[in-house]
């Protein structure tokens, strides 16, 4: 039983799962900064195919390449999926036309079921900040990828709450910066990661 919350970043054998190296120390501190969770200085890497995985309330998932579930890694997802954990999806590329998305969706959709469009005000926006839906990356404002603003997420909900969260928003290079640069930015861009926690630890 762990009595202390471990950001877990997913491994997978397909793609480039670790594209995002930066982004746990930054998440991690804005847990510790804003809530009064308990939370472990350092990330995990956890491989999907291990049944390990199922530890942990909530997983990420991130990556550029085409990504392709071994049978245990589906199997995983989907016992993960079932036990009530937060599978947290973020396409690195932004960009809907792109081999991660395409891919990634589908495995979703064959391992758990299809991804729909979630509500912006699903109870996830007010978890612990309040959103008025997913915000927005410098990214997307400044046309990278597809050049669209994704007014929604996606996801896939078992008994009531989000089971996968499948973001096209590219939080991944928004919060990918050096852990020191942090203390320079005006707003900080990683909140809504604190919802995303709150969430998969209450919800």
């Amino acid at each position: 039983m762990m009595t202390e919350f471990v950001f877990a970043t997913a491994q997978y054998d397909s793609g480039d799962w670790d594209s995002a190296p930066l982004l746990p120390a930054n998440i991690i501190d804005t847990i510790a900064r804003y809530t009064e969770i308990t939370v472990a200085p350092t990330g995990a890497i956890v491989p999907l195919g291990d049944d390990r995985m199922l530890r942990y309330p909530l997983l990420y998932m991130t990556g550029h390449l085409p990504v392709r579930f071994t049978d245990a890694e589906r199997r995983n997802v989907k016992r993960y999926v079932d036990r009530g954990g937060l599978l947290f999806i973020d396409d690195h590329n932004h960009d809907i036309d792109g081999t991660f998305h395409k891919t990634a969706t589908e495995e979703i959709a064959r391992t758990v079921a299809p991804l729909t469009e979630l509500p912006n005000n699903h109870p996830l926006y007010s978890a612990f900040f309040k959103f008025d839906g997913p915000p927005t990356t410098s990214h997307e404002l400044n046309g990278w990828g597809d050049n669209l603003v994704h007014k929604h997420l996606m996801a896939v909900e078992r008994n009531s709450r989000i089971g996968v969260l499948y973001s096209s928003k590219d939080y991944s290079s928004e919060w990918n910066y050096h852990p020191d640069s942090k203390r320079f930015l005006s707003v900080d861009n990683t909140k809504f990661a604190v919802n995303l926690v709150v969430y998969a630890l209450t919800a």
